[in-house]
């Protein structure tokens, strides 16, 4: 042996270990199900590989996994004749977690050991649950088809540093030993370890072989033979009739796939013949993982092709506003030397990804649809942005989409985010042409507008929108069940303008004309227009935004990306009705009228969202006034 380094953990891995061995310790037992699993990865990884260079098996024709344990000891070791590792393949996979979203990760855990054992399970654990149940952990790997026999021995106390060694006549994969702590005698047991892997590991498609026991009468217990068995099914669970499997066997499949702690919330399990031969597993999760909005991250399914692995997070099988989604697609009909640029533009995976995005979108209005509303509510709270997405990337489904939406609104009794498009239309009032929306920073912003006054007082709903994505969204989804979509915020509402306006005599008419105009001169390097409002019933002005031009939240947000914006003047619309506009009405100063017309301005600004170019003299402004009528 030779060439002994002894290297420190990442931070973030130190942290990540200290926090999971303490937050996992009442399900400890999921330790073997991830090391089975990564176990079975690397199996598949050579299966895969050998398609093009069968001299990576190295004489073994057999792929499998054995556990074994021993009291004496006191380890249990797991080990897998697969791909294996080099050295720096074993610094990079173990030593560090190249993820760009592991800091904010481990910010979101709360010490809280219930709620992070959730979070962490988000994260996914693999081989760090090692020690969760073991003191000490040595690793021994070695590259499949390497020439020379040396590979790579890892050892840890997961105590902030690890130590790395070369060894001589290494065989071919990995082998895992675990140095058991004081109080973890349960996985020195034979039945125990066979009921964890039958529970979680059963469908793993290799054999997982332990060695044989048999009942020895004389001294009224088992004894181990020389003999390995095998104690797993070994049947991908995708490809077995779906009336011989269990919900059990549905959530330990996706656990081990998704190592996600929860159930999940739905399946999808097809098979599919005929021009096409293609089985797919799809599940929906109940909690987003930490990283779905990690820009870094590759999102999607396994792909195999005839039982044969060919690669983890297959995007090209499914949309990115759908990177939720989890499972395997298993097709008959690819090359098995399928590769990402090949997926890129083939016309199978076109086909099975439009076939999965249409199972995956009538499973979720199967759930918006369900008595229990709290499913889809549950669901809508994790990844309603996610799916909004969809709207804007998936024409062809943007109809099926906008079905699933659901919006905060106005009317009475509805709770955030739990109102959709169907049922907003069948409340519309009788001659209501448009669905009227709102978009503000917050919801509390959005439900204060006074852009809301008027729809209040004529009993018309409004949708209240305050995601970063929403803007997106109603630029491209300009109408639903033929009503158009209309923000309140717009200065185009002439059908309620008209309808205010026809009582008004001529001489009105006139003098709000010239209000309007008074009010224009004072501000005009500011605006691009003045008009009289009917909008409003209790504030005295608000700011809309000219037509064809940016809304002040959408400009906020293309700034906070550091996009240029163009510079534009908002609409100002008075209120003739409130008592400050009859006031500004009959002064005739032209310094007074400039003053209160700024003020006018500024406050509707800030009542919208916006940062005032200088907030400073608007509170001098402010205080001047103030004074002058107190």
């Amino acid at each position: 042996m030779s060439n002994t380094e002894t290297h420190a953990f990442q931070t973030e891995v130190n942290q990540l270990l200290k926090l999971m061995i303490h937050a996992l310790y009442s399900n400890k037992e999921i330790f073997l199900r991830e090391l089975v699993s990564n176990a079975s990865d690397a199996l598949d990884k050579l299966r895969f590989e050998a398609v093009s260079n069968d001299a990576l098996h190295e004489g073994q024709d057999e792929l499998a996994i054995e556990v074994r344990f021993d009291k004496e000891a006191r380890t249990v070791t797991i080990a897998d004749n697969g791909i294996g590792m080099t050295r720096d393949e074993v610094i990079a996979n173990i030593g560090t977690i190249a993820n760009s979203g592991t800091k904010k990760f481990l910010e979101s855990l709360s010490g809280d050991q219930a709620k992070d054992s959730n979070l962490i399970g988000q994260f996914g654990v693999g081989f760090y649950s090692s020690f969760i149940v073991a003191d000490e952990v040595a690793l021994e790997t070695r590259k499949a088809g390497d020439d020379q026999a040396q590979g790579t021995r890892w050892t840890s106390k997961g105590e902030g540093e690890f130590t790395l060694e070369n060894i001589e006549k290494a065989t071919k994969g990995t082998t895992i030993t675990l140095h058991l702590k004081e109080d973890m005698d349960e996985f020195l047991d034979q039945f125990r370890l066979k009921n964890i892997i039958s529970t979680y590991s059963d469908h793993i498609n290799f054999p997982i072989k332990m060695v044989k026991t048999e009942w020895d009468e004389e001294a009224k217990e088992e004894k181990s033979t020389d003999e390995l068995e095998q104690v797993n099914k070994a049947t991908a669970l995708w490809t077995q009739p779906k009336s011989e499997l269990s919900e059990e066997d549905y959530t330990n499949f996706y656990q081990t796939i998704s190592h996600d702690f929860n159930e999940p919330l739905a399946h999808i399990h097809n098979k599919v013949e005929g021009t096409l031969e293609y089985t797919s597993l799809l599940y929906i999760p109940k909690q987003a993982p930490f990283d779905l909005y990690d820009r870094e991250r590759r999102y999607g399914l396994k792909l195999y092709v005839k039982r044969v692995f060919i690669m983890d997070d297959a995007e090209h099988l499914m949309p990115a506003y759908l990177r939720f989604v989890r499972g395997v697609i298993d097709s008959a009909d690819l090359p098995l030397n399928v590769s990402r640029e090949i997926l890129q533009s083939n016309k199978v995976v076109d086909k099975i990804r439009s076939a999965s995005v249409k199972r995956v979108l009538d499973q979720l209005a199967k759930l918006a649809k369900d008595d229990d509303k709290t499913l889809y509510q549950g669901f809508w709270s994790q990844f309603g942005n996610v799916l909004k997405e969809g709207v804007v990337e998936d024409f062809a489904n943007k109809g099926k989409i906008a079905k699933l939406l659901r919006f905060a609104s106005t009317h009475e009794g509805s709770q955030e985010q739990n109102v959709s498009l169907e049922q907003y239309v069948d409340r519309m009032q009788e001659g209501q042409e448009a669905i009227y929306y709102i978009i503000a920073d917050t919801h509390a912003a959005a439900k204060g507008s006074p852009h809301l006054e008027m729809f209040r007082k004529k009993g018309i709903e409004v949708l209240l929108m305050s995601d970063r994505i929403d803007e997106w969204l109603v630029s491209h989804l300009n109408e639903f069940d033929g009503k158009a979509l209309k923000s309140i915020t717009s200065a185009d509402l002439t059908e309620f303008e008209e309808d205010a306006e026809k009582d008004l005599s001529e001489e009105d008419k006139k003098a709000r004309e010239a209000l309007t105009e008074k009010v224009k001169k004072a501000v005009e390097d500011s605006v691009s227009d003045v008009r009289i409002t009917h909008r409003l019933t209790d504030s005295p002005a608000c700011v809309v935004t000219a037509e064809g031009g940016i809304s002040s939240h959408m400009a906020r947000i293309m700034e906070q990306m550091g996009q240029s914006v163009p510079a534009q003047k908002p609409v100002l619309e008075l209120n003739p009705e409130h008592t400050l506009v009859q006031k500004l009405d009959k002064l005739e100063d032209d310094e007074k009228v400039k003053e209160w017309s700024l003020f006018l301005l500024e406050q509707a600004q800030l009542a919208e969202g916006d940062q005032l170019a200088e907030p400073g003299e608007f509170i001098k402004r402010m205080n001047r006034l103030l004074s002058e009528v107190m």
